[in-house]
C-alpha cells in the first residue's frame, strides 16, 4: 500500500453521529442538503458506526449520500461495536448489515469501535476482530484497517506492538484534553506521531463544548480573532497538527457546517502568540468544574428510565457554572417533560460501561438531582 494514498481525504470529515432530527428521526432532507453543501466544497469523508442513531446512522448515509453520489466520489468510514457481540458469528452478522445499511460494497475505512483497557479490548481479542478485519481486506470489503481508541497510553503501546497491521488510529484530541488525566489526548498523539502512525480525529470540539465559552475566554479569543468563530479555534488547534488524516466533526445544522468551511478554506495554522493564548484558555478551563460529556449519548440507548443524560449535564454545567438554578430548572422542567429524571437513575451502571469519557454519571446524576429535583 502507498503510505500516502491513506491521507488521500478531504482535512474535514463529516461525522454522521449528532444528525438533526424532526419529529425523533433523523431529517433526511435537512441532511441532505448538509450533503450536498460538503460535497460541493470538494470534501469526501464521511464517518458513521453501527450505533449512531439507534442503528439508524448507517441507513441515513446510505439514502443521504450513498444512493446520490458516485461510489468514488466519497469515503465512508464505519465500525463493529464489541458491546453487540456475544460469539465470533456476530462479526460477519454486523458487518453484512451494515454493507446492507449503507448500501455499499466496501467500507473505505474500517474500525473497532472504541477500543479501550477491559471488556472492549478483551472482546476483540477474544473474538480475533484484528485477524477477521484483515481478512476482510484481503476481501476487498475494506480498503484501511483500524481502530478508534478511549483507553490509557500504556494499552496503546502494547496494542501497537501486538497489531503492527493497524493501518491507522482514531483518537479524540482537542486543546480542552490535551493534558486530561483520563483522555490523555497529548500522550496518545505523542505515541502515534512517534510510530509515525496516521490519525484520524475525533470530538475537536468536545462534542461542542469549546464552541461556546465562558464569557471571559471568549472575549479573550475574539479580541485576537474578532471575525472568527470560538469553535474555529479548536479545529485549527487540531488541524494545525502534523500526521492527521482527517478531522471529524459531528455537524448538526448548515450553520456549523458554514463554520468548519469557512475555516478549512484557507486553512491557517495556529501562530506561535495564538498558541500561546490557546494555552491560557485551557488552563482556566482544566480548573473550572465543568462535567467532561460530549454528548456521543452511548449512555441514553440503554437507559431503563430513559434519562436524557447529556442535556442533564449540560443543565448541571451551567449550574455549576453560573449558579443559575431557576433558570436551570425551567430548562430541565421541559426537558423531562419527554424523558427520565435525574432521580430515576436507579444506579444499574449500563451507562458508565458504555461511556467513552469513563465519567462517574451516576453520583452526576444523583448531584443534578440534589439541584433540579426539588418538590
Amino acid at each position: 500500500m502507498d503510505k500516502n494514498e491513506i491521507f488521500d481525504v478531504s482535512k474535514l470529515g463529516f461525522g454522521l453521529m449528532r444528525l438533526p432530527e424532526k419529529d425523533g428521526e433523523i431529517d433526511y432532507d435537512h441532511v441532505c442538503c448538509m450533503v450536498d453543501k460538503y460535497m460541493d466544497a470538494g470534501l469526501n469523508y464521511f464517518d458513521t458506526a453501527y450505533v449512531y442513531h439507534s442503528g439508524k446512522s448507517e441507513i441515513a448515509a446510505r439514502e443521504c449520500l450513498v444512493r446520490r453520489y458516485p461510489r468514488e466520489s466519497f469515503k465512508i468510514a464505519t465500525k463493529l461495536p464489541a458491546w453487540c457481540m456475544k460469539t465470533k458469528d456476530d462479526r460477519d452478522r454486523i458487518f453484512n448489515e451494515q454493507l446492507e445499511r449503507a448500501g455499499v460494497d466496501y467500507f473505505d475505512f474500517y474500525l473497532l469501535h472504541s477500543l479501550e483497557d477491559g471488556n472492549n479490548y478483551n472482546t476483540y481479542e477474544e473474538f480475533d476482530c484484528f485477524n477477521w478485519g484483515i481478512q476482510k481486506k484481503h476481501e476487498g470489503k475494506i480498503k484501511h484497517f483500524g481502530f478508534s481508541y478511549h483507553g490509557t497510553p500504556e494499552l496503546l503501546e502494547i496494542v501497537l506492538d501486538k497489531h503492527p497491521e493497524i493501518e491507522f488510529v482514531q483518537i479524540q484530541l482537542n486543546y480542552a484534553d490535551w493534558k486530561n488525566p483520563i483522555v490523555h489526548s497529548g500522550k496518545l498523539y505523542e505515541i502515534l506521531s512517534r510510530r509515525n502512525i496516521p490519525m484520524i480525529i475525533m470530538e475537536p470540539v468536545k462534542g461542542g463544548t469549546l464552541a461556546s465559552l465562558m464569557p471571559e475566554l471568549e472575549a479573550k479569543l475574539k479580541a485576537a480573532r474578532p471575525e472568527s468563530s470560538i469553535a474555529s479555534w479548536a479545529m485549527r488547534f487540531v488541524g494545525s497538527l502534523d500526521g492527521i488524516i482527517t478531522i471529524l466533526s459531528g455537524m448538526s445544522n448548515e450553520e456549523q457546517m458554514q463554520d468548519n468551511l469557512n475555516t478549512f478554506t484557507d486553512f491557517e495554522p495556529l501562530s506561535d502568540s495564538e498558541k500561546k493564548l490557546i494555552e491560557e484558555v485551557n488552563e482556566v478551563m482544566f480548573n473550572s468544574p465543568l462535567i467532561g460529556c460530549t454528548s456521543c449519548r452511548y449512555c441514553c440507548d440503554g437507559c431503563p428510565s430513559e434519562i436524557n443524560i447529556p442535556e442533564v449535564f449540560r443543565v448541571l454545567n451551567t449550574i455549576r457554572l453560573y449558579g443559575e438554578e431557576w433558570r436551570s430548572g425551567n430548562v430541565y422542567k421541559v426537558l423531562t417533560e419527554k424523558s427520565g429524571k435525574a432521580k430515576d437513575c436507579i444506579a444499574c451502571g449500563q451507562c458508565e460501561s458504555v461511556c467513552p469519557q469513563h465519567l462517574s454519571i451516576i453520583d452526576l446524576l444523583a448531584e443534578a438531582s440534589g439541584h433540579l429535583d426539588k418538590e
